[in-house]
């Protein structure tokens, strides 16, 4: 029987900065966090409003865990820098923006992807070009609500993507469809790892 090794431990949110409570993107967010901290997940964000503040708030209303990476901009005057209200249990500050990028994608094990704006361009991209380049070792990615669609749609069209970019993310309209979506990656990486380790054995009785 084959064992599972739980690999999805912690969550980034990426998206837009400037949500309001009262947008739907927000609500999104918070229902999101809010179910995934009742699942064990640990909640990672920049520390900062919008999507990000969702993310704690959802999280923190069930107990969940969260982890914030910030850093407070000197000669950055159209970051949103930390937000006072987005409390989070354990705070990691960077000197920069390239810093607290890269520390968000080592303190988490998978990302979803809210709509955004340039900034959370920059992290799918920076998320994707990693997991195709550490593919199977890789760290996934959930793109969250029907505009996805046609984002990626027009990108297969007119960009060469290789197949392997397009196995490393899942697009997932509404919150039902998360929990199966992690489930999924999971079963994923764990058939790799069993087959990897079968591999290994055949080779090793072959010397």
């Amino acid at each position: 029987m084959m064992t599972v090794r739980r690999r999805i431990k912690n969550i980034a949110f990426f998206g837009f900065a400037e949500f309001p409570k009262s947008n739907h993107n927000y609500q999104a967010a918070f229902g999101a966090a809010q179910l995934l901290a009742k699942s064990g997940y640990t909640i990672v964000n920049g520390g900062g409003p919008g999507i990000m503040d969702a993310a704690t708030q959802g999280a923190e209303s069930v107990g969940g865990e969260t982890l914030a990476i910030t850093f407070t901009p000197k000669d950055a005057p159209n970051f949103e820098g930390r937000y006072l209200a987005n409390r989070v249990d354990k705070e990691i500050k960077t000197s920069n923006y390239i810093d607290r990028m890269f520390k968000l994608l080592e303190h988490a094990d998978c990302f979803i992807i809210f709509k955004g704006g340039s900034g959370t361009i920059s992290e799918l991209g920076t998320a994707w070009v990693m997991a195709k380049l550490y593919y199977p070792h890789h760290k996934p990615f959930i793109l969250y609500g029907e505009h996805w669609h046609k984002i990626i749609a027009a990108l297969k069209t007119t960009m060469k993507l290789r197949p392997v970019e397009l196995k490393v993310f899942k697009i997932i309209d509404e919150e039902k469809e998360l929990i199966p979506a992690l489930i999924e990656f999971e079963k994923e990486m764990s058939e790799f790892d069993h087959s990897h380790c079968r591999i290994c054995k055949d080779k090793a009785f072959m010397t």
